[in-house]
């Protein structure tokens, strides 16, 4: 009995030294990487093309109108809005549009897709003073990254025989940052 009991013990011994040498501990670590890219949003939208920079309505007019103010608005109903990541210059270049030149009295034109145009143009300023080219730029501060307010706005003409109808326009816009 006294060698059973004997090997009883030599094997659970065993067991525990086997068990005490196949447990090891290792160390090492995991690398974590994020790599992060500077972005803008327009109206509350990211991406690199087909964002909608706004819309300029002139509102509804008598055939015989003067002058129609507008001013672009951007998603809610509110001015354009551009947020960049901290640090970048966002610069707003309003290239040409789909009648430029079409109608005196405006560098751009609606059209009424029957050969009419209305002339306008658009401005930094809502005094219409300070005239926005085709191809200007409107370079913005510094972007601490909070989202800031581009007031754009525009100014249609009136000319004798203009037809009733919808006229529409379609500019182009590059936001660089």
């Amino acid at each position: 009995m006294r060698t059973n009991l004997t090997h009883c013990i030599l094997a659970g011994l065993g067991l525990a030294l086997a068990a005490h040498a196949q447990a090891a501990t290792v160390t090492g670590t995991i690398s974590s990487t994020l790599t992060l890219t500077a972005a803008c949003q327009v109206n509350g939208s990211g991406g690199s093309s087909g964002l909608n920079f706004g819309t300029l309505n002139f509102g509804t007019h008598e055939a015989f109108f003067t002058d129609a103010p507008g001013q672009v608005l951007g998603g809610g109903g509110g001015a354009l809005s551009i947020l960049c990541s901290p640090g970048t210059v966002p610069a707003i270049r309003v290239r040409a549009g789909a009648h430029d030149g079409q109608s005196s009295g405006g560098t751009r034109a609606l059209a009424d897709g029957v050969g009419n145009f209305v002339p306008y143009d658009f401005y930094t300023d809502a005094g219409h003073t300070q005239l926005l080219n085709i191809d200007d730029t409107i370079t913005l501060p510094t972007s601490t990254g909070a989202a800031q307010t581009v007031n754009l706005y525009g100014q249609a003409r009136g000319k004798a025989g203009l037809p009733a109808g919808t006229y529409t326009d379609t500019v182009a816009v590059e936001l660089s940052f």
